[in-house]
């Protein structure tokens, strides 16, 4: 119980920070680990390594943003029947969304390994970085599968207000990502492949990790916590008859993985599609529009290439962490909705939202004054600081545009509303932008030109967005 937050009693600005921060600690190492690898191929392998890891990261971020939707997903449905009492559904939940994981996993391993060239090409990934870009991306395909797994974990122990596991596991993995690094670009001279071989050995170091801490069982709430009995609408979304609140069941609060048995409930496995599929595939739209974004970038030379992926790295962390407060909002919304605490719903989707804007705000300021300085860790050519500066301004400047939008689609999950969301969301950050780069990009050709879609996608985004929210809260709750 150390290891928990109170999600449904206590102070929400007090425990959503705390929830948060480790949780913004481990998304920061993990795009600093992510940077590991992109410092260590442009520092010892060279520029045109640099800009071939550089040219496979929205295609990358299409794949595991998918994967962290399940997650969320994961995460909802458990946070719920951990705030409504219901261990018979808690457990099949734990037990189903393992090899829910697995599943998806493996597809997107095989599909991402077949179609990688392809893909590169219909990219226009220029020739001379073409080789090595398929080469590290269909090596990376590898550690898909445990980085399933690893999110499935994560959303199981953050669903029950345990956000410092992760952490230490990330940080684990994270180290050994890393030294391998180091021992396979540096000393082996594997260049771009040892840089992806890194990263899969590490993602099967914390998928191990974080199974051996779910094997051992956890125990989230204090036995006989009990909830008044009546259905919630989302019981009814969900698909079921069966009463949620958990009025009629002992409720121990204990979560225990068994890896080695094979189960799959039905119902349980439709309702995490119904969550995670669209939530999935709403982070998987986001990099769409955003292959069309590195295909625009592809159109100027592999200095201004190199230049974009260094400065995606603090894009990166300034996102990053944000989502931590998404993660919390989607989390505190969800066992508050299963405990029946209308007014904890709305407070805490307010007050992630504000703490997301806040940290966007910090680091942004932080990036314009120290940008070149950032993008010079990576290559210190003068013209790869520059392209790579004036994508950063943009960025640093509008960055805190997308926290209402991100913040109100992670509480509609967490009052199981996804399907509406992602429409709004292929609608205003896929389908806008990819009209932007057909009309305005294509009439400047700017790098200028190119990233201003951005804060303007995600102010359309984030209105409508809101407008929804407001009404299923209206609905819901």
């Amino acid at each position: 119980m150390k290891n928990q937050i109170e999600l449904t009693n206590g102070s929400l600005y007090r425990n959503i920070l705390l929830f948060s921060i480790p949780l913004m600690i481990t998304n920061l190492l993990q795009v600093l680990f992510n940077m590991a690898d992109v410092i260590v191929a442009g520092r010892f392998a060279g520029k045109l390594a640099l800009a071939s890891v550089g040219s496979t990261s929205m295609l990358i971020f299409l794949f595991t943003g998918f994967l962290i939707g399940l997650g969320s997903g994961i995460n909802v449905l458990s946070a719920f029947f951990l705030g409504s009492r219901n261990q018979k559904l808690l457990d099949e939940t734990v037990q189903t969304s393992f090899w829910f994981s697995i599943l998806w996993g493996c597809i997107f391993f095989a599909s991402g390994f077949l179609l990688a060239k392809p893909v590169l090409i219909l990219m226009q990934t220029r020739a001379e970085l073409l080789e090595n870009a398929v080469l590290y991306f269909r090596i990376y395909m590898f550690a898909v599968p445990a980085a399933a797994v690893y999110n499935f974990g994560s959303g199981i122990l953050t669903s029950g207000g345990d956000t410092k596991r992760p952490l230490i596991i990330l940080s684990c993995a994270g180290v050994l990502n890393v030294i391998l690094n180091l021992i396979f670009v540096i000393v082996l001279k594997l260049s771009v492949a040892g840089v992806a071989l890194a990263t899969v050995i590490s993602q099967y170091v914390s998928a191990v990790l974080i199974i051996s801490v779910l094997k051992k069982g956890i125990v989230f709430q204090k036995n006989g916590d009990k909830i008044p009995a009546r259905k919630t609408r989302f019981s009814e979304n969900a698909g079921t008859d069966e009463n949620f609140s958990g009025g009629q069941t002992e409720f121990s609060g204990k979560i225990r993985l068994n890896p080695a048995q094979f189960y799959l409930s039905r119902d349980i496995f439709f309702k995490l599609m119904k969550l995670g599929i669209p939530a999935g595939f709403q982070n998987a739209v986001f990099y769409v529009a955003n292959i069309f974004i590195q295909t625009g970038v592809n159109h100027f030379d592999a200095a201004v290439v190199a230049g974009c992926a260094a400065s995606h790295n603090a894009e990166s962390i300034t996102f990053d962490c944000m989502a931590a407060f998404y993660t919390a909002g989607a989390s505190f919304v969800g066992q508050n909705f299963g405990a029946q605490k209308k007014d904890r719903i709305l407070k805490s989707y307010l007050i992630s939202t504000g703490y997301a804007a806040a940290v966007s705000l910090i680091f942004g300021g932080l990036f314009l004054a120290f940008g070149r300085e950032f993008i010079g860790l990576f290559n210190s050519n003068a013209e790869v600081i520059e392209g790579g500066y004036t994508r950063l301004v943009i960025m640093a400047l509008s960055m805190w545009i997308s926290a209402p939008m991100d913040a109100t689609t992670s509480a509609s999950r967490g009052l199981g509303k996804t399907a509406v969301p992602s429409v709004i969301i292929i609608l205003g950050s896929c389908v806008f932008r990819i009209f932007w780069i057909c009309t305005i990009f294509k009439h400047f050709m700017t790098i200028k030109s190119l990233f201003l879609l951005f804060p303007v996608s995600w102010g359309i985004t984030a209105m409508a967005e809101v407008i929804y929210f407001i009404k299923i809260y209206r609905k819901c709750c």
